[in-house]
């Protein structure tokens, strides 16, 4: 079940300012932001909301806190975002959080481990990648399987293709549609379950994506016995307060900003088949 709290006052009040260090284009319209870190802990799977002056406030997913900074993933889609994605090094943003509960790294150990990114997905579990790698002997096997409309709009290229070259992690990428240099797999994310050397009924899940992908994710996952109870999603509603006040990310019982965004797919099942809920 959901343990409400209220919020922290550090929530709740004005952003304070970070200085961007360190501003790397991913894709076309995706751009990294490394951010002086304040020393504050920022578990894999949270967010903050960040603030760019004066165009607005957004939530965005923390992409990694590795080197002592504190870097956010962000796709131009909006007034607020496109303000970010035109940061450069020197200038200010304005942070709250973080907010929302992340991956429950603690109660994966032991076992087989399988993260399912799709598209800007890749972005809120790349931590969760970073803290399983930090303790690999802990787990079981690890795989990570990642799709892309495009080779063009994968993400963290460098890093996947470390990843890939490491004895101790299994990663498969594929794109939905390839370019004539691409000589990977092509279709969904979910081809690529078919390779997956995993103990099912002692696995456990990280999934983050589209919504539509992550249905078809959890039913993949779910013909290949695992259990629903050890699948979490990443989930996305329209966050505008962080904090649990506004209402605006309900999802039936859930406020996706507090109770979320991670959440066990077999406590937020019933309301995911609810269309446009």
């Amino acid at each position: 079940m959901v343990t409400l709290s209220p919020p922290a006052d550090r929530e709740l009040g004005a952003p304070r300012p970070f200085e961007v260090l360190a501003r790397r284009r991913e894709t076309g319209d995706t751009v990294s932001l490394e951010l002086a870190s304040d020393g504050g802990d920022y578990p894999p799977g949270t967010f903050n909301m960040l603030y760019a002056f004066p165009a607005g406030e957004v939530p965005i997913s923390v992409s990694s806190t590795a080197g002592g900074t504190l870097t956010h993933t962000v796709r131009d889609v909006g007034q607020a975002t496109a303000a970010l994605t035109r940061l450069r090094p020197g200038e200010l943003v304005g942070v709250r959080g973080p907010f929302g509960r992340g991956w429950p790294l603690d109660v994966l150990r032991g076992r087989d481990v399988v993260v399912v990114a799709g598209g800007l997905g890749l972005a809120p579990l790349r931590p969760a990648v970073h803290a399983l790698l930090s303790v690999r002997p802990r787990f079981g096997r690890v795989a990570v399987l990642v799709g892309a409309r495009t080779p063009e709009d994968l993400l963290f290229r460098r890093e996947l293709e470390g990843w890939r070259a490491r004895l101790d992690l299994a990663v498969e990428v594929t794109v939905d549609a390839a370019t004539t240099e691409w000589r990977g797999d092509v279709g969904v994310v979910t081809t690529l379950f078919r390779r997956l050397n995993v103990d099912a009924g002692d696995a456990a899940a990280l999934v983050c994506g589209p919504e539509v992908m992550m249905r078809f994710a959890v039913a993949g996952l779910l013909d290949r016995g695992l259990d629903p109870a050890r699948i979490w999603l990443s989930l996305e509603r329209n966050m505008q307060c962080g904090a649990g006040l506004c209402g605006h990310c309900q999802l039936g019982p859930f406020l996706i900003c507090r109770d979320g965004p991670v959440l066990p797919f077999a406590e937020v099942e019933p309301w995911l088949g609810i269309e446009q809920l």
